[in-house]
């Protein structure tokens, strides 16, 4: 179940997760940051081709899914601890107005997917109005 989280700028962000009782460590590890022009998020996705990463927004929703496959040859492997994640993996941020979503940008490199969200110029709304 999606939760939609309000349009309060403090909350931009946010990781929107089910309402989950016990707190869960994400999937992958994000940086986000601002700058005059826009926000950046940089997720940590090593071990992932660029192909097996999807990213997408949605009710102003962005998210991120990747899939991190495990070879047949790291099965025939006597592990004795494994800590890297394997599956699908996702991400779900809450972008709110402040974002101008028909011009968001991603690249990849060296396992970091870099995204850019730049800011929505904010029309002001004002209209003359005459004294009859």
């Amino acid at each position: 179940m999606l939760v939609k989280l309000s349009k309060d700028p403090l909350r931009m962000f946010d990781d929107i997760l089910s309402s989950a009782k016990t707190p869960s460590m994400p999937a992958f590890n994000v940086d986000i940051s601002e700058d005059a022009t826009g926000f950046h998020i940089d997720a940590e996705l090593p071990g992932i081709a660029k192909e097996e990463i999807a990213l997408n927004v949605e009710d102003d929703v962005l998210t991120i899914k990747a899939e991190r496959k495990q070879t047949s040859e790291e099965n025939k492997k006597d592990y004795l601890r494994i800590e890297r994640t394997y599956g699908s993996l996702q991400r779900k941020f809450s972008l709110g107005e402040t974002i101008d979503q028909e011009h968001i940008n991603a690249g990849f490199d060296n396992g970091i997917l870099h995204v850019t969200l730049p800011k929505a110029q904010m029309i002001k709304k004002t209209k003359e109005i005459s004294i009859n």
